[in-house]
C-alpha cells in the first residue's frame, strides 16, 4: 500500500484521541475554532491531503481514521509555524502531528527512508549509519586540541554537546573547528563527551519515535551525569531544545544554552578579538527550534553585527516569520517523500529570499534608526560578497546544495555565525 493512502485496517480510537488531549496543552485541541490560519502558513499545506486545521476538525467529528492520510503528517517539517500562529494556542507540531505519527509508526506506515534513520539511530545512536567510535575523529586536526571530559580529570566549565551533524558531516565540521577556535580564543574551559554521547533524539521524537527519544535522553543523560561542568552548549538547535524542554519532562535537567546565547554573553571579550573585516552583506536565516520555538532572535544578530565589515540586511520572512529549511522533525530524512508529492524544496525557496535581500528592507537586529539610515546612504558602497548566514547544523549543506539548483544564486556563500566569527579573529 502506497504512504498517503487509507489502510481501513487501521483505526484511531478514543483512546488514541485521549492519548493528545494528555500531552502538554494538548487539551487546546477542543478549542479549534477553524480559522484555518495554521493552513495558511504551513509551507507544505498546498500539498496535503489534509491541511492542519481539517486534521483538527477530523479529529473533533470523530472521524479519526482519516487521519491516517499520511501524505498529511509526513510532508509536516514541524517548523512550529502553525503552533506560533494559532489563536488558542494548540500544540499543533507537538500534539497533533506527533502523535499522529507515532501510530502510523506504530501501524507499519513510515517512509522507508524515516525507517533507515530511525533504524540508525537505534543502531548506532546517530542518524548517520556511522560509527560511534568515529564521533570525534573530527578533533584530531584541531589546534590546539580539543579535549574529551572523559580524559579531563576534572570539573569543566563548559560540556559541549556537539550533535550528530556537527561530529559526522565533513562539511559541518568545518563550523565546529571554528566553534572550537572561539572558545579557545575566548579560553574558555571546555570539554566534549565524543563517542559517549548519542543523538539528542528531537527529530526521532517529532517524527513519531518517542520511545527512541526516551532511550536515546536516558543514555545522554547517563554520560552527562557522569561528570561536573557548570553548563552545556550545543551546536544544534534541536538538541538545545531536546536538553533544555523535553529532557526535563523525562526527569533529567541540565543548565543548557545554544552557542549563540553563550558568545553573545560574552560579546564584550569577543569584540577586541575580531579585528579582521568580513567584507559582506549578510542576511540571517532564524532556525525554527532557534526562534519559533525558543524566542532566540537577537543573540544571533549582535554577533553578526558585531563583526567588522559585516553589513546585516533581513530576507523578507524573518524572526517568527521564517521559512523553514526543511530539515526539521524528519524532513531531513523525509526529503525523497517531499520530492515526489510537492516537486519543491523548501530550501530553495529560502535561498532566493536570501539573494534578495536588500538594505532598503527593514532591519530586525536592533539597529538604530539613524545608523540604517546611514547604511541607506551608502548604498553604493556596499559589499559584493553576499553571505546567508546560518547557526544550525542542518543548514549550511542544504542550502549550499540549493544554490547550485537557484540560477541567481551562484555567488550566494553559506557559512555559519561560528565560521565568520572565527574568519574574523585576529591573527
Amino acid at each position: 500500500m502506497a504512504i498517503g493512502e487509507i489502510n481501513q485496517d487501521i483505526y484511531f480510537t478514543e483512546e488514541f484521541r485521549q492519548s493528545i488531549y494528555d500531552l502538554a496543552d494538548g487539551d487546546r485541541v477542543r478549542t479549534c475554532i477553524q480559522c484555518g490560519t495554521c493552513s495558511g502558513v504551513c509551507p507544505f499545506g498546498y500539498w496535503m491531503d489534509l491541511a492542519p486545521h481539517q486534521m483538527l476538525r477530523t479529529l473533533k467529528e470523530d472521524n479519526l481514521n482519516r487521519l491516517k492520510a499520511a501524505g498529511t503528517v509526513w510532508l509536516c517539517v514541524s517548523c512550529y509555524a502553525c503552533t506560533t500562529v494559532c489563536p488558542q494556542q494548540i500544540p499543533l507540531t507537538t500534539a497533533l502531528i506527533s502523535r499522529t505519527r507515532e501510530e502510523l509508526l506504530l501501524a507499519g506506515d513510515i517512509p522507508h527512508e524515516l525507517q533507515i534513520a530511525l533504524e540508525n539511530s537505534q543502531r548506532y545512536g546517530n542518524s548517520n549509519g556511522e560509527s560511534p567510535r568515529k564521533r570525534a575523529d573530527w578533533i584530531k586536526d584541531t589546534s590546539p586540541p580539543v579535549r574529551l571530559i572523559s580524559k579531563v580529570g576534572r570539573p569543566v566549565d563548559v560540556l559541549w554537546y556537539v550533535g550528530d551533524y556537527t561530529s559526522y558531516h565533513q562539511r559541518v565540521q568545518k563550523t565546529a573547528k571554528a566553534l572550537a577556535l572561539i572558545l579557545f580564543a575566548l579560553d574558555v574551559d571546555f570539554a566534549i563527551l565524543g563517542r559517549e554521547e548519542v543523538s539528542d533524539g528531537d527529530s526521532q521524537r517529532l517524527a513519531g519515535e518517542s520511545g527512541l527519544f526516551e532511550l536515546l535522553a536516558e543514555k545522554n543523560s547517563q554520560a552527562l551525569s557522569k561528570y561536573d561542568f557548570n553548563e552545556i552548549i550545543t551546536t544544534d538547535p534541536h538538541a538545545f531544545n531536546a536538553l533544555k524542554n523535553e529532557y526535563p519532562r523525562l526527569g533529567f535537567s541540565f543548565r543548557v544554552r545554544h552557542y549563540t546565547e553563550y558568545l553573545a554573553d560574552r560579546l564584550e571579550d569577543l569584540k577586541p578579538l575580531l579585528r579582521k573585516e568580513v567584507n559582506a552583506l549578510v542576511t540571517y536565516h532564524d532556525p525554527c527550534y532557534l526562534g519559533r520555538a525558543n524566542n532566540i532572535y537577537d543573540q544571533p544578530r549582535a554577533l553578526l553585527t558585531a563583526i567588522p565589515g559585516v553589513v546585516l540586511v533581513e530576507m523578507s520572512h524573518n524572526r517568527s516569520h521564517s521559512l523553514c529549511c526543511g530539515n526539521g522533525g524528519g524532513g531531513l530524512w523525509l526529503q525523497g517523500f517531499q520530492w515526489e508529492r510537492t516537486g519543491n524544496r523548501l530550501a530553495e525557496w529560502r535561498v532566493r529570499e536570501a539573494v534578495s535581500a536588500s538594505p532598503e528592507k527593514p532591519f530586525s537586529s536592533g539597529i538604530g534608526e539613524k545608523k540604517r539610515r546611514k547604511v541607506y546612504k551608502k548604498e553604493t558602497q556596499l559589499p559584493s560578497t553576499r553571505i546567508l548566514a546560518v547557526a544550525c547544523p542542518y543548514e549550511a549543506p542544504c542550502f549550499e546544495e540549493a544554490a547550485k539548483l537557484v540560477p541567481q544564486a551562484s555567488g550566494l556563500l553559506v557559512k555559519d555565525i561560528a565560521e565568520l566569527l572565527a574568519e574574523a579573529l585576529g591573527d
